[in-house]
């Protein structure tokens, strides 16, 4: 057999995922980032076997995407040798103009599959290219009467008089081909991940949770912001976690009467005080893929699971935060709302009350939050950018906390507080005396 040239391209042909607008009919059954999760989950799986595969026969990789911009799907995928933009009309249209383009820039056997399959491997995308060798097409059939990929190594228009998106879509290019006396290998059958029926049968290589995230908030008598916190934080594709240290006001109680008369998808859980202590227990029932730590008194930015989702995408980008502002409008709270975000952009230390969230699996692996008496939050960020590597990114959103404190002591009193506590444990300050000065001063 032939082997390989460089001039063999693979194209993967797939949309970038947007909650709402990807898997559209996975929705009912997953949520708008549930589905969009997926789309991103089964698109990665794609690219890394198409890296594989053209790293060891020598073709090209040319991601031909609907949807972002080359910013955003190269913070998402990496280097990418090429790039394309799906062009304008329907299925066939889209993916005619992508081979079509392939094979009149030099290229010698182009392969597009889609990125909705489950099962690929390297081994199926060399059978693909080496069919073209002996056949005029190749086609990769789907289960659903459709096809994953298709293989051509000259222009042929297939794609004509063709009912997309049923299931007549292999049969009646299968009858064009022969009406024009062509020669077809079909590869093995592998399933589109489509419809609720498809993710009802898919067993897949790694479980994908059907919780995109969990909300953890650790309350001590909040009753008077615990109601806006949770409905802030609920959404379809989240689990709210009111974690109680012991409230002796109304806190429980208001929480569990507004998750009953809403039936909402949280729960009061009960651990020990400490703000540490309830974010790990928190975190330790949590159902969710990621974890978000809600302080009982912010509040979260409209759309703020979409803009988790963007900023998690990026590689590396285990860690992010949103930016940080009070609702005491004074014009010294402008001054520290902008210290803060110049303090989290560039030191890459977000104040928990910026509502941190992560990657579960990042926040099991280094065992939580540091059991300490103050400065919990800064520690965990400080830990995972300087033994993990990660980046710290902040959503576009803004995270509202209460003013009380501001309200209370003072911008310049509760501001020299905050900024004494971070200088003292950047000189390694014991943190019980550090904790006990906060708490003597506060």
């Amino acid at each position: 057999m032939k082997k390989t040239s460089s001039r063999d391209r693979l194209i993967i042909f797939g949309r970038y995922p947007v909650p709402g607008n990807t898997k559209t009919r996975l929705i009912p059954a997953l949520g708008p980032v549930g589905a969009a999760s997926l789309q991103r989950h089964l698109t990665e799986k794609i690219f890394l076997t198409a890296k594989e595969f053209a790293t060891r026969h020598k073709a090209t990789i040319e991601c031909c995407f609907e949807g972002g911009t080359p910013q955003k799907i190269r913070r998402w995928l990496g280097p990418i040798p090429t790039l394309s933009f799906q062009q304008a009309g329907d299925l066939g249209q889209r993916m005619r103009s992508a081979l079509f383009d392939a094979l009149n820039e030099g290229s010698k056997r182009v392969v597009l599959l889609g990125t909705d399959i489950t099962g690929l491997n390297i081994q199926i995308l060399k059978n693909a290219f080496d069919a073209l060798l002996v056949n005029d097409i190749v086609l990769g059939p789907s289960t659903d009467g459709g096809y994953w990929l298709m293989g051509l190594k000259r222009p042929i228009d297939l794609f004509q008089q063709i009912d997309w998106s049923t299931p007549r879509v292999l049969d009646q290019t299968l009858a064009q081909a022969r009406h024009m006396n062509l020669t077809v290998h079909l590869l093995e059958f592998l399933s589109d991940m489509d419809t609720p029926e498809d993710l009802r049968r898919w067993q897949p290589d790694e479980d994908v949770p059907e919780i995109f995230l969990t909300v953890v908030i650790p309350a001590f008598n909040e009753e008077d912001h615990i109601h806006r916190s949770i409905l802030g934080a609920t959404d379809r594709d989240v689990e709210v976690v009111v974690v109680d240290g012991g409230s002796t006001d109304g806190t429980v109680s208001r929480a569990e009467s507004l998750i009953r008369s809403q039936s909402l998808n949280a729960r009061v859980v009960h651990s020990p005080l400490g703000r540490a202590r309830q974010q790990n227990y928190g975190a330790a029932v949590a159902k969710g893929e990621n974890l978000l730590f809600l302080h009982a008194d912010t509040l979260l930015p409209e759309g703020y699971v979409n803009q988790v989702f963007e900023t998690l995408m990026a590689p590396g980008a285990v860690l992010g935060a949103f930016r940080f502002k009070t609702d005491f409008r004074r014009p010294l709270m402008r001054l520290v709302e902008w210290v803060t975000h110049l303090r989290s952009r560039y030191l890459r230390l977000p104040y928990g009350d910026q509502a941190i969230f992560m990657k579960r699996s990042i926040f099991e692996r280094v065992g939580g939050f540091p059991m300490v008496p103050i400065g919990e939050d800064l520690l965990l960020v400080r830990h995972l950018v300087k033994h993990e590597n990660v980046r710290v990114l902040l959503a576009m959103g803004t995270a509202v906390t209460s003013g009380r404190r501001w309200k209370t002591l003072g911008p310049l009193k509760t501001t020299w507080i905050n900024f004494s506590v971070l200088v003292g444990m950047a000189m390694g300050i014991s943190l019980q005396t550090l904790s006990r000065l906060y708490r003597r001063s506060s």
